[in-house]
């Protein structure tokens, strides 16, 4: 068939032909931008799941949504490399200056501006050796006392002051934020605590990996009141096969029913799976419908595909004491599993011993810790992909 008319597009946060299976949350998010729009309180959203299950995508929905709904919005990516405040100054001195030139009275969002360079100044953010410059004087005794837990709220006031005499509301996107520190997690969740208090319009839309709700749970007590943390799982069957079944009928194919439930076997459910299988199956086929043969047939390829392309960037980044860790979860079956078994597997008495080598790779983002004692991958079928990469773990 041909390979330009396919539908499928598996990539990081491309966004699938059919966004199947996600109406939930997303009328969540729709509730949150028209109520905040109406001046009514309502819980900001952090979606949490494991990789590969369109956190990602369903972000670039919502801020869509977001800006459909009359907002200004603010994406960014929490990174190891950069702190909270260089991810988030650039940005809102564009929104800012993005609100200035809207038409009406007041001078909350030069004051916002105004701010904005006391807290560049107090947080002494420096991009390389250039300062990042804003043509106004900063507001003395405002947001400048460098300690990011006062600084980043009194921003967000200002921020949400300046939107609300624009008579606009501002939604902020975060990716990955279990990156942040604790110390910018705790500023971010007091910075939303003041929007909620002051019933300000900004909002705060996120997305990162199970460990979310106990880490901002940690950060502060009251976050579980603050927000909401939607689990964004793997696709119900009925969904999965929507999300294969209707792109390719807009094309004039179709799958088999069996083909359908091979590729929903293969990927339990998983969108970046899905996305995979439907593109390699599709550029495979020369004629519909998409048969079981041809899945069975094309499964070799995807796996080989993902362990190059998705799998390995991540296995990569690790040590071989960790590998060997990983590994040794792999060798238990599927998760979770329990530190205990995992310390038997390595022939260590006390899990305490392991706990260096577990910390790094909660930190690194490859497992996490469903409940207490409990560990499990971040990454789904990783475990299949540590059994392939490494057959026997006694040769580690």
């Amino acid at each position: 068939m041909d390979k330009i008319r396919n539908p499928f597009s598996p990539g990081a946060g491309a966004p699938p032909p059919e966004l199947a299976g996600r109406d939930g949350v997303l009328e969540q998010a729709a509730v949150l931008f028209g109520r905040v729009l109406k001046k009514r309180p309502e819980k900001s959203l952090i979606m949490t799941g494991l990789r590969g299950v369109g956190k990602t995508v369903l972000l670039n929905e919502m801020e869509r949504m977001a800006l459909q709904a009359g907002y200004r919005t603010i994406f960014i990516e929490a990174s190891e490399q950069k702190p909270l405040v260089v991810l988030l100054v650039s940005q809102l001195r564009s929104l800012l200056y993005e609100l200035d030139r809207i038409a009406g009275a007041g001078n909350k969002v030069r004051r916002g501006l105004a701010v904005l360079k006391s807290f560049v100044g107090g947080i002494k953010v420096f991009f390389g050796d250039v300062e990042l410059g804003l043509d106004i004087e900063p507001e003395k005794g405002s947001a400048d006392s460098g300690d990011l837990e006062a600084d980043l709220p009194s921003l967000f006031i200002a921020v949400g002051e300046a939107a609300e005499e624009r008579q606009c509301a501002v939604a902020i996107f975060i990716d990955e934020i279990q990156y942040f520190s604790s110390g910018e997690l705790n500023a971010l969740i007091m910075a939303m605590h003041k929007m909620q208090q002051r019933q300000l319009p900004l909002v705060l839309v996120g997305a990162g990996l199970p460990i979310l709700p106990g880490l901002a749970g940690n950060a502060k007590s009251y976050a579980e009141r603050l927000f909401s943390f939607p689990d964004i799982g793997p696709l119900q069957e009925e969904d999965a096969a929507k999300a294969l079944q209707d792109p390719v009928r807009a094309e004039g194919v179709a799958f088999e029913p069996a083909a359908l439930q091979e590729i929903y076997r293969m990927t339990k459910g998983y969108p970046y799976f899905l996305q995979e299988w439907g593109y390699q199956a599709w550029n495979q086929s020369e004629s519909s419908p998409i048969t079981l043969h041809l899945v069975q047939e094309t499964t070799k390829p995807v796996v080989i595909r993902l362990d190059e392309n998705f799998f390995r960037v991540r296995f990569d980044r690790l040590t071989d004491g960790e590998k060997k860790y990983l590994r040794a979860m792999a060798e238990l079956g599927q998760g979770p599993y329990h530190t205990t078994d995992i310390s038997g597997m390595l022939g260590v008495e006390s899990s305490t011993a392991l706990s260096p080598v577990r910390s790094k790779l909660i930190k690194k983002g490859m497992i996490y810790s469903p409940s207490h004692g409990l560990l499990n991958f971040t990454v789904p079928l990783f475990d299949e992909f540590m059994r392939r990469a490494i057959p026997d773990l006694g040769t580690l």
